[in-house]
């Protein structure tokens, strides 16, 4: 292997499916940079989905006057432009590598940073100053894509379940802590003060991008030739995959944004009260991502993931009835439900995407085709797709905040239409994996042959 740091170039004839490799050089060479990476794009879930946090402050007592359905729009715009930056950073890393666009990337979130800190203490400001603002926050959203695509060239397929549910579920928890840090900020010293939230991640956001500059490596085994993402958007299982991931991080990361200002337009809760509830759900979400990633790879994604939705459309079930009887206490457990089921079913999705092109890849080898071609043509189209899945997935939470706006804007002024929609996408989902991925192609169970999971059979491509 050639390792080149100080000119910044890359670690050569990397394999990490190679036994004897993966034991003596591998191993610790990936753990590295997969710590990296969780933190990196944790800093980028969190700057991100702060704004989910800065509307919480947004009142008249501090000059920003702002309707419900203006705060929805604002949430709404960073979680789009973080949904179309998924596919050009998932794009950026094969082509610059996990190093140099990790240490760009963290840098670049100086930027929504230094101007949130900046705005949110200037009365009278309007609201285009802040959708622009919140445009530029899109670039954390970014980060998850480069970082999973990054990630899953360091590990071997076996592990892929396990370690790209750590990696997104850590990254996740971003949500989570920025809206902790609310919580503290309005706690100590009141709902007035949202850029201390800013400034807080100033200094972060320089200490891991020079992290990934001094400790991270370039790998060619995420180059990907040129032809892997016309030939994954070619592929109909990217799409249904992605419209699956829709369901589950849309979920998710919809949610998280919208969570403390459905509680307020819907039950009437201060900004304190509020934020003392948003962060468990995101949370717990976000910590059980790598369940969900092992549990796929023990029972298998499809499975897994079915289960999921048949979870979220119970809890979206409960969630209207709380609605219907104006139950805070059975609204708030009903969405932290929905954020843990939203988690599993992140990574239990996550792990589908390297099994069904394996699967391609082995009914490629039983028609009479060359095992190593079709096996590295898997590794690099699965890259692709995951660089596609999660910018699709991300427009999810799109979806979310729009119906949340168009629903509190109605009639009704409540969020029971909304509920609806996501009711009736829920049990879209369940039909539609059980049309695209049935247990009937079975032959490998991942739990007599735990060494083989990269290759268990979880679906039957139709």
């Amino acid at each position: 292997m050639n390792r080149k740091f100080a000119s910044g170039g890359w670690i050569t004839g990397w394999n990490p499916e190679n036994e004897e490799f993966w034991r003596s050089t591998g191993k610790p060479i990936a753990r590295r940079n997969l710590a990296l990476s969780v933190l990196a794009e944790h800093i980028g879930f969190s700057v991100w989905s702060m704004w989910s946090v800065l509307v919480l402050f947004m009142s008249p007592e501090i000059g920003l006057d702002f309707a419900p359905e203006e705060k929805f729009l604002l949430v709404t715009v960073p979680t789009l432009v973080g949904a179309i930056l998924r596919l050009p950073y998932g794009w950026a890393v094969t082509r610059f590598g996990g190093r140099n666009w990790t240490m760009t990337s963290s840098a670049l979130l100086l930027v929504p940073t230094v101007l949130a800190a900046y705005f949110v203490r200037q009365p009278g400001t309007p609201l285009w100053v802040f959708l622009l603002i919140g445009a530029t926050a899109g670039v954390g959203g970014g980060n998850f894509s480069s970082s999973m695509t990054n990630i899953a060239a360091f590990f071997p397929r076996r592990h892929h379940g396990w370690v790209l549910g750590l990696n997104a579920g850590i990254g996740n928890l971003g949500v989570a802590v920025v809206q902790l840090l609310g919580l503290l900020v309005i706690a100590t010293v009141g709902d007035s003060h949202p850029s201390y939230i800013a400034v807080t991640y100033l200094p972060l956001i320089a200490t891991v991008a020079v992290l990934a500059a001094f400790r991270m490596d370039n790998v060619d085994a995420v180059r990907v030739r040129s032809s892997a993402l016309p030939e994954a958007a070619r592929n109909r299982h990217t799409w249904v995959v992605s419209l699956l991931y829709v369901g589950t991080f849309g979920s998710f990361i919809g949610y998280g944004f919208a969570f403390g200002l459905v509680l307020q337009n819907q039950f009437g809760s201060t900004p304190l009260q509020a934020a003392s509830l948003t962060f468990l759900g995101p949370l717990l979400g976000s910590l059980a991502r790598p369940l969900g990633g092992r549990l796929a790879d023990l029972r298998g994604g499809a499975r897994i993931t079915s289960w999921t939705f048949g979870g979220l459309a119970a809890g979206t079930a409960v969630l209207l009835i709380a609605s219907g009887v104006h139950s805070l206490p059975l609204f708030v457990t009903g969405f932290t439900v929905m954020f843990v089921l939203s988690g599993i079913g992140n990574g239990s999705t996550y792990k589908m995407i390297p099994t069904i092109f394996a699967e391609q890849a082995e009914r490629e080898v039983t028609a009479g085709g060359d095992a190593g071609a079709a096996f590295r043509r898997a590794q690099r189209v699965s890259g692709a797709v995951i660089g596609i899945a999660g910018a699709v997935g991300a427009l999810g939470g799109v979806g979310i905040n729009l119906a949340f706006r168009i629903s509190y804007a109605g009639e009704t002024g409540s969020g029971i239409p909304a509920f609806c929609a996501f009711l009736a996408f829920y049990a879209l989902c369940v039909l539609l994996i059980s049309r695209c991925y049935s247990r009937r192609g079975t032959h490998i169970d991942p739990r007599t042959e735990p060494h083989r999971t990269e290759r268990v059979v979880t679906t039957d491509v139709r």
